[in-house]
């Protein structure tokens, strides 16, 4: 798969929820491959930018299945752990805000508050039940990725904090973005979220 299989807003299937994987199959082990050759094909298109993590629905395939980067520091590592029905048992610590963008989300980046540490349980390729603690940058990753499969995007967290959401410049660094000119009224980003309230 390559870059133009990720859906983007104002995509509504981004908002729908995944259905959970009863049995894993070839059929999953095959989306895992999909998912990550349409990462590495998007990280491949961006200079400033690598591919964290993905999730099934990106990729328009409603399955609680996501893939996190196995080295968030080095490119040249393209590797990803596959999860399958990823859940976050206990978020504990404190919420802690950092940066978070997301391949379905163009051009807009946000502060977002998250768990810096989790409780993760999921399933592996060979439908074994794995257990893990995870913090930091791969806690907030996970996060973000079960959210996916719940049709939450990160922008959802912050809608109406004005100092939220940043835009990446020509030289790889964020900038604030004006929210009333950018984010308030922006139909890509808010489309078909009020009518699930």
């Amino acid at each position: 798969m390559k870059k133009d299989d990720i859906i983007t807003l104002p995509n509504a299937h981004l908002r729908q929820k995944s259905a959970k994987v009863h049995v894993v199959t070839d059929d999953t082990r095959q989306l895992v491959a999909d998912m990550t050759s349409a990462s590495l094909d998007w990280e491949d298109s961006r200079p400033h930018e690598i591919s964290a993590a993905l999730a099934a629905v990106q990729i328009d395939r409603h399955d609680r299945v996501v893939i996190i980067r196995s080295d968030f520091e080095d490119k040249s590592t393209r590797e990803f752990t596959p999860l399958v029905n990823p859940e976050i048992v206990k978020g504990e610590g404190q919420k802690i805000t950092d940066y978070e963008g997301c391949l379905s989300v163009d051009g807009v980046y946000g502060k977002v508050p998250r768990w810096e540490k989790v409780r993760v349980r999921a399933l592996d390729l060979d439908g074994n039940e794995i257990r893990f603690k995870a913090e930091g940058f791969l806690a907030r990753v996970i996060q973000h990725e079960v959210d996916h499969t719940n049709g939450l995007l990160f922008v959802d967290h912050i809608r109406g904090q004005r100092d939220g959401f940043y835009t990446l410049n020509a030289e790889g660094e964020l900038e604030p973005l004006d929210y009333d000119e950018y984010i308030a009224d922006n139909h890509a980003l808010w489309d078909g979220i009020d009518d699930q309230d």
